[in-house]
């Protein structure tokens, strides 16, 4: 059985966690009151919320959110920051409060698939990783939780499946659909290695647009891209009876992956020309015509459009799933 519902990333603007600051800000920020009200419109079933929101709350108003949200039918996930660069206590805090058992979080701030942006760091940020793996892996099955690390358009899918085997039963991976053409591979080839590790997914689709250095992501609805859905599902259904994902479309700026560069390449494993040919082959699927423009309201700085954007885009991507009969989404 799949539960599918919201995270607040394909909703940034709209609810306040990405604003250019005054007078561009968005005046009325939604908030996790109007990421409930979009959720229960849309009948999810499940709610990732982000850590910062739960932060600010006391214990006593984070069980009160618990108990609201099961009354909605709403299975809470807690969304935490980058693994290489915060402590997970709050996650833990939040996730034991609200009985959730999925801690979501990414590994690094690395976008793009361009490790060589990372310079030195990159090097460090395995064994940065592999070390907190064995510290919160062992704590998050102790406590009843799982780990989800992300695929943040930084690992490819057999360095996930390494971590995973590092960090043991309390550490699983958060797919997130849309970010295996970061990193140069076909996302049914992604999903093949990490399935059996797969604890929750972060669907995201993107139109891709050649370039003469690589290709862009861009945001789109849900269903409306390059990724094949229904073959996904059809794979991670082989290795799981249940499972939860939220509907994230894509990030307000385009994402270049530069591959056509040498120095993009820094850092990676060998890929077979195979490998990265079915990747290519994947990326044709709904593409955006090279000279089409590209730049979402929030790259055009037309601020005023921005909300009705990013609703326009969740509901249409809802209504895609729905279309193809992955996720049933009932008006609660």
């Amino acid at each position: 059985m799949l539960q599918v519902g919201l995270n607040p990333y394909g909703l940034t603007y709209h609810l306040g966690l990405q604003a250019r600051g005054t007078p561009r800000a968005n005046p009325k920020p939604a908030g996790l009151e109007g990421f409930i009200a979009l959720a229960t419109e849309l009948g999810a079933r499940v709610l990732e919320i982000w850590m910062p929101w739960l932060t600010e709350l006391s214990d006593d108003a984070v069980i009160a959110l618990r108990e609201r949200l099961a009354g909605l039918g709403i299975t809470p996930i807690v969304s935490g920051g980058l693994f290489v660069g915060e402590p997970l206590d709050d996650a833990f805090r939040a996730a034991r409060l609200l009985r959730a058992k999925i801690i979501r979080t990414a590994l690094t701030s690395v976008l793009c698939g361009d490790r060589n942006a990372a310079g030195e760091k990159w090097s460090e940020f395995a064994g940065i990783i592999c070390a907190r793996l064995q510290e919160w892996g062992p704590r998050a099955i102790a406590e009843g939780h799982v780990l989800a690390i992300e695929n943040h358009q930084d690992f490819t899918s057999q360095e996930l499946v390494d971590f995973c085997a590092l960090g043991g039963e309390g550490v699983g991976v958060t797919f997130d659909t849309g970010n295996t053409f970061p990193v140069g591979e076909a996302p049914l080839d992604f999903v093949r290695r990490i399935a059996p590790h797969v604890r929750h997914v972060h669907l995201k689709d993107y139109r891709v647009q050649f370039t003469t250095e690589g290709y862009r992501l861009i945001r789109c609805a849900i269903g409306d891209g390059a990724v094949p859905f229904a073959e996904l599902f059809a794979v991670l259904a082989e290795h799981h009876d249940r499972m939860t994902a939220v509907l994230e479309p894509g990030a307000l700026e385009a994402r270049h992956v530069r591959f056509l560069s040498d120095d993009w390449w820094h850092g990676y494993p060998p890929k077979t020309a195979r490998e990265f040919a079915a990747c290519l082959r994947a990326a044709q699927r709904n593409r955006l015509p090279d000279d089409a423009d590209y730049r979402t309201p929030w790259e055009r700085e037309d601020d005023g459009s921005l909300v009705s954007y990013e609703l326009d885009m969740i509901r249409r991507s809802a209504a895609n799933m729905r279309n193809l009969g992955l996720m049933k989404v009932e008006k609660i």
